[in-house]
C-alpha cells in the first residue's frame, strides 16, 4: 500500500510539473512562426504567376538571403514548386524574377564523384522531405544528402550531412558573371568575390567568406563556361570561376557564410560579429526564430480559422523582407555602405531591392505603422541616393533603373512626412523632385519624366512622346499631388502653386463621350479611333482603360464628378466587379500572365494581381455605399489568397500583394499614400492587436465576425460611436481600440454622410 501511495504521489508530482511547464509555455510569446510557409507562391512560371516567390531563408529586412535553386543559373524563376531536382543552394537578393538576381553564388553538395556542370549535378528531391520556414530550410535529397540553412542579417550557416561511407564534395559555383575564388586549406576557408546581375555595377564586388568546420581532403578550382577543373588550384579569377572541396566520407559539414560590398576585410568582420558566437546551426536557427516571432508578434490575430492565420502570417513574413539593407557595420559599430549609385563608400544607411510602383500603395503604408524608425532612415537614404546618382531610385536592384512608371519616391517621402516621420529636409526633397520631373533620365520609365515638356504645357503625356502615356499621366498627377501636399505641410507656396496645377491633369485624358481615361496625341486627338476599354497595353501599363480609369487616388471625388455623380459611379463600380472579364491583348499581342490571372479570378475587370486595381474595392467608401466595399474585399481575401504554393493571385513583388492582404485583413488600407488616412474595409479576424514601435497597442475588434458576417453594422473608436469610412495614422500610432460589430446584412445607413467620406483633394482645395 505504501508503494502504491508513493507511486501515486510521484505520478501527481509529474502531472503537476507538466501542468506548470505547459503554463510557462503558454505564458511566453506565441509561436507564430509555425504558421509561416515560405513555399507560398512558389508554384509559378513566366506565363502564370501564383506569386513568383522562392522559399526565402532570411531574417527581417536582411542584406542577404538564401534559397534552394531549381532553375538554371541566371533564371529568374530560381525555384519552381513543380521542379523535381535541385542544383544548388544560393545566396540571393532577387526582388523579382523579371530583373533576376545579383551578387550570387551557389553551393551544391555531392557524393561519390565530383560533377561541376549545373545540369549534371542536379539531384532529385521530394517536397515530403522539405521544411521551408523563414529561419530554417532543410531538404533531404534523393541521394541521401541533407542540406540545412539558417540566416543572420548579412549571411548565414549551411550544414550538409553526407551519407556514411560516401565520398563527400561541395561545389562553389561563381554563377553567371565574373568571380574570384581563393582557397585557404589551412584555415578550412574559401574567400573571394562575385560580380553578376543586370543592375549590379560592373565596378562593384560582392565579397564573401566561407568558413568550414571540417578539414579539406582535396580541393581545386573550376570554371562554368567549359566546366574545366584545376585540381589543387587555390586561386582563380574570371568568368564563372568557382571552387570545389572534398571532405572525408560520411562527414557532416557546417559552413559559416558572410558577404560584403565594401571589402574582403569587412566580410570577415561581419562573419566574426554575426556568426562568431554560434557553433551549431541550431543556434542560428533559434536566434532567427526569435527575431521572426518578435516581429510576427507585433500583430497578433485571433479567430478560429487556422488557415486564415497561416495566410496572414505567411504574408506578414513576405511584407517584412524588402527593402533589403545595403549598409554594413564597421569595426566601431557605425553604419556605412558602398553606394550602388556612385561606387563610393559613405557613412550612414542605404536600402535597395524595391520597385516603388509595386509597393508605394501597400508595403510602405504598412511599414510606416510597424517600423517608423527604419522608415526614417530609409527616407534619408532616398535623398542621399538622389545626390549620388542624380535621380531618385524608383526600382533598384541594387542600382538605378527605369523599370515601370511613375515618380513614386515622392509618394514615399510625403507619406512619411505626413505621418510624422521627419528626419529629412523637405525643402531639399521638393527641389530634388522638381529636377526629377523636369528632366528626362537616360534610364527612362520611372527615372526622370519622359514627355515632361508636354506634360506641363498640354497637361498630359502625348502618345507620340512616351509609351504607356495615359498610365504615366495618371500616376504623374498623383505624384505631383504628393509634392503639392508636402509643400503645403511646410507652407512652401512656390511649389504648392507649381504642383497644385499638375495634380488635376487626370482630367485632361478623360473622354466624356466614352466615359473612360484614354491616351491622347500631341494635337489633342484621342489615340486609336476604334476605342476599346478592354484593350491592354499602350497607352496603359499592364492593364486597360477599364482598370486604369480608377487610378485617381488623390481625387476620387473629382472622378465621381467626371462620371456624373455617385449613382453613376456606383453603377460603374458594380459593372467593373460583376460584369464581363473579356479582354483584348492589344499592344502585347498575346495573353500575358496578368490577363490570364484576371480571367481566372472571375471578378469582372478587376485584376487584383496587378497593382493599378488594388484600391478599387475601397472606392465604394467615397460614393455612399461602403457595404459593397466590405463584401468585395472579403471576397478578394478569401478567394484569391491562401498559404499554399499557389497562394497569390499574381506577382508578389517585394511584399506588395502581401502588404495589401495584411492591411485589408486588419480592415484598413491606404488608398492615397501621402495623406494620413487609412480607408476602412472588412476585417478578417475577430481581434487583431498591433504592438507599435512606441510600445502602445492598437486593437481592432470585430464582434460576430465570420465568413458570412462580412458587413460592419456599427463601430466605435476608443469607446465613441464612429461612422467614418476612414481612420488616421494618428489614431493608430497613439494606441486605442477600433471596435466593430459585424453582420450578415449591410447597414445601409452607416458611413453615407459627407463627413464619413475619405479625403479627396478637390474637396479641400478651391479654384481647381
Amino acid at each position: 500500500m505504501n508503494k502504491i501511495n508513493t507511486m501515486k504521489k510521484r505520478l501527481m508530482l509529474i502531472m503537476l510539473i507538466c501542468v506548470i511547464g505547459i503554463g510557462v509555455l503558454q505564458a511566453g510569446e506565441p509561436d507564430l512562426l509555425k504558421y509561416v510557409n515560405t513555399l507560398q507562391g512558389t508554384d509559378s512560371k513566366p506565363d502564370y504567376s501564383n506569386g513568383n516567390t522562392y522559399p526565402t531563408v532570411a531574417v527581417p529586412y536582411p542584406m542577404h538571403a538564401f534559397s534552394a535553386q531549381t532553375g538554371r543559373n541566371g533564371d529568374g524563376w530560381k525555384y519552381q514548386y513543380s521542379a523535381t531536382t535541385i542544383r544548388g543552394f544560393q545566396q540571393t537578393h532577387q526582388c523579382s524574377p523579371w530583373v533576376r538576381d545579383y551578387a550570387t553564388f551557389t553551393l551544391m553538395p555531392q557524393i561519390k564523384k565530383l560533377v561541376v556542370n549545373e545540369n549534371d549535378r542536379a539531384v532529385g528531391f521530394s517536397h515530403k522531405n522539405e521544411i521551408a520556414k523563414p529561419n530554417y530550410y532543410s531538404v533531404k535529397l534523393d541521394n541521401g544528402i541533407k542540406t540545412e540553412i539558417s540566416p543572420v542579417e548579412r549571411g548565414g550557416m549551411m550544414r550538409f550531412t553526407f551519407p556514411k561511407k560516401e565520398d563527400a564534395f561541395i561545389v562553389l559555383d561563381g554563377y553567371i558573371g565574373t568571380s574570384e575564388v581563393k582557397i585557404i586549406p589551412e584555415e578550412n576557408k574559401i574567400i573571394g568575390w562575385v560580380n553578376s546581375g543586370f543592375l549590379f555595377p560592373k565596378e562593384m564586388k560582392g565579397y564573401f567568406v566561407l568558413s568550414f568546420d571540417q578539414p579539406f581532403v582535396a580541393y581545386g578550382t573550376w570554371e562554368n563556361q567549359k566546366d574545366e577543373i584545376t585540381p589543387n588550384g587555390k586561386v582563380d579569377t574570371g568568368k564563372g570561376k568557382g571552387a570545389y572541396i572534398q571532405f572525408k566520407p560520411g562527414t557532416t559539414v557546417q559552413v559559416k557564410i558572410a558577404s560584403s560590398y565594401i571589402s574582403q576585410e569587412q566580410a570577415q568582420l561581419t562573419l566574426d560579429r554575426e556568426l562568431g558566437n554560434f557553433s551549431k546551426l541550431e543556434e542560428v536557427k533559434n536566434a532567427a526564430a526569435k527575431l521572426w516571432n518578435e516581429l510576427l508578434g507585433r500583430i497578433v490575430v485571433e479567430g478560429d480559422n487556422e488557415d486564415d492565420k497561416a495566410t496572414f502570417y505567411s504574408c506578414l513574413f513576405r511584407a517584412n523582407l524588402f527593402s533589403h539593407k545595403f549598409y554594413e557595420i564597421d569595426e566601431d559599430g557605425n553604419p556605412y555602405y558602398r553606394s550602388p549609385y556612385d561606387n563610393n563608400v559613405h557613412e550612414g544607411y542605404m536600402y535597395t531591392d524595391n520597385g516603388f510602383w509595386d509597393t508605394f500603395r501597400s508595403q510602405f503604408p504598412l511599414t510606416n505603422i510597424l517600423h517608423p524608425g527604419m522608415q526614417g532612415r530609409y527616407m534619408q537614404s532616398l535623398v542621399d541616393a538622389k545626390e549620388q546618382c542624380g535621380w531618385f531610385p524608383t526600382w533598384s536592384c541594387p542600382g538605378m533603373s527605369g523599370i515601370m512608371i511613375g515618380n513614386h519616391a515622392i509618394s514615399l517621402l510625403t507619406d512619411a512626412w505626413v505621418k510624422g516621420i521627419r528626419n529629412f529636409d523637405p525643402e531639399k526633397v521638393l527641389q530634388q523632385y522638381y529636377h526629377e520631373i523636369t528632366n528626362k533620365s537616360v534610364w527612362g520609365g520611372s527615372s526622370g519624366r519622359e514627355g515632361h515638356k508636354e506634360y506641363f504645357e498640354l497637361g498630359y503625356i502625348p502618345l507620340e512622346k512616351a509609351g504607356e502615356s495615359a498610365a504615366k499621366t495618371l500616376e504623374y498627377a498623383y505624384d505631383d499631388f504628393c509634392a503639392y501636399n508636402l509643400a503645403k505641410m511646410i507652407d512652401n507656396k512656390f511649389y504648392m502653386q507649381v504642383f497644385g496645377r499638375q495634380m488635376y491633369n487626370f482630367k485632361n485624358i478623360w473622354d466624356a463621350d466614352a466615359g473612360y481615361m484614354r491616351g491622347r496625341k500631341v494635337n489633342g486627338d484621342w489615340a486609336y479611333d476604334n476605342f476599346n476599354e478592354y484593350r491592354w497595353g499602350n497607352p496603359f501599363t499592364e492593364g486597360n482603360s477599364a482598370q486604369y480609369t480608377w487610378s485617381v487616388f488623390q481625387d476620387v471625388q473629382g472622378l465621381i464628378d467626371l462620371m456624373g455623380g455617385k449613382d453613376k459611379f456606383n453603377e460603374r463600380l458594380d459593372t467593373f466587379f460583376n460584369g464581363t472579364n473579356t479582354y483584348d491583348v492589344g499592344s502585347y499581342g498575346s495573353v500575358i500572365h496578368e490577363i490570364a490571372e484576371m480571367i481566372d479570378a472571375n471578378m469582372g475587370q478587376y485584376a487584383h494581381g496587378n497593382q493599378p486595381c488594388q484600391h478599387v474595392p475601397y472606392l465604394y467608401n467615397y460614393s455612399g455605399q461602403p457595404w459593397k466595399a466590405q463584401a468585395q474585399l472579403r471576397k478578394v481575401m478569401t478567394q484569391l489568397y491562401n498559404a499554399s504554393p499557389k497562394g497569390y493571385p499574381g506577382d508578389e513583388d517585394q511584399g506588395g500583394l502581401s502588404s495589401w492582404y495584411i492591411l485589408s485583413s486588419l480592415g484598413i488600407y491606404s488608398v492615397c499614400p501621402g495623406t494620413d488616412q487609412y480607408v476602412i474595409g472588412s476585417p478578417m479576424f475577430e481581434k487583431a492587436t498591433i504592438t507599435l514601435e512606441n510600445g502602445k497597442k492598437f486593437v481592432i475588434k470585430a464582434d460576430g465576425n465570420s465568413a458570412e458576417n462580412v458587413y460592419i453594422d456599427s463601430a466605435t473608436l476608443n469607446g465613441k460611436s464612429y461612422s467614418k469610412n476612414w481612420i488616421t495614422y494618428e489614431d493608430i500610432i497613439n494606441g486605442g481600440e477600433l471596435h466593430f460589430k459585424m453582420s450578415n446584412q449591410p447597414n445601409l445607413e452607416r458611413g453615407i454622410s459627407e463627413e464619413d467620406i475619405p479625403f479627396s483633394v478637390s474637396k479641400t482645395v478651391t479654384n481647381n
